[in-house]
């Protein structure tokens, strides 16, 4: 007969996938599994932890260059952890918390995705993204991450997007996430990181579950009535 504990343990296992072949992790491995076990241990704390393969690999310059790193979701139990222990952020950001950062941020995107699916509107990516900087706000107390902060306090609101273009699906990721295009850099983690705020004035009492479960409309609506002079300074002061 299976161990119910055992069982629970299996299910909520985080099963680490070195890739070698660009580049070797050795020195680091071993913090990099560490923190990664550690924030598994946060996460438990808010929600039950899903069972995931993580995808952990060395690719110089495919990181974001202020922190050496980026995660990666695709799918709701597979996410990757790119590290370039060459950039010079790197080990600030193995030691400052911002690789737990980075895991829980994928993790809540994979939770999201078993629960609602994979949102391909503009709409959608926009709250998923609101939804887990909030998560991991509510997990570490930190700061906005300087995605999340990103465009001038004055004009964040004029960015909001008319509803046409909120349910389209065939928008522009690059130019609303990355700045590939005209809009500034890193606008939607800004936009998105604001309308949730929003929401979360309206549902205080709202849990882990909530954070990943909520409704993109949901949450878009707690935005669309308000004078849209959002100052993102307040946000940023969290």
């Amino acid at each position: 007969m299976t161990d119910p504990l055992q069982q629970a343990r299996q299910m909520s296992s985080w099963t680490l996938h070195w890739l070698e072949a660009e580049g070797g992790l050795g020195p680091w491995r071993g913090r990099v599994a560490a923190e990664i076990e550690a924030t598994r241990g946060i996460v438990a704390g808010l929600v039950a932890p899903p069972r995931l393969d993580i995808v952990v690999q060395r690719l110089p310059g495919w990181v974001i260059p202020e922190i050496g790193m980026v995660g990666h979701s695709y799918r709701r139990s597979l996410f990757s952890l790119t590290l370039d222990p060459d950039n010079p952020n790197f080990a600030a950001s193995l030691e400052n918390g911002t690789l737990r950062r980075q895991v829980v941020h994928e993790v809540h995107h994979c939770l999201r995705t078993a629960a609602r699916g994979h949102g391909r509107s503009l709409g959608d990516a926009l709250i998923g993204e609101g939804l887990a900087g909030h998560f991991v706000h509510r997990l570490f107390a930190n700061p906005p991450e300087p995605w999340e902060c990103a465009v001038e306090p004055a004009v964040v609101a004029g960015f909001f997007p008319e509803q046409r273009d909120l349910s389209a699906t065939d928008y522009d990721h690059g130019a609303w996430f990355y700045g590939a295009g005209t809009l500034p850099r890193w606008i939607g983690y800004t936009l998105g990181y604001a309308i949730v705020g929003d929401w979360l004035k309206t549902v205080p009492e709202a849990d882990g579950a909530a954070l990943v479960e909520v409704p993109t409309a949901d949450v878009l609506s707690a935005w669309s009535g308000r004078d849209m002079t959002l100052r993102t300074d307040e946000v940023c002061r969290m």
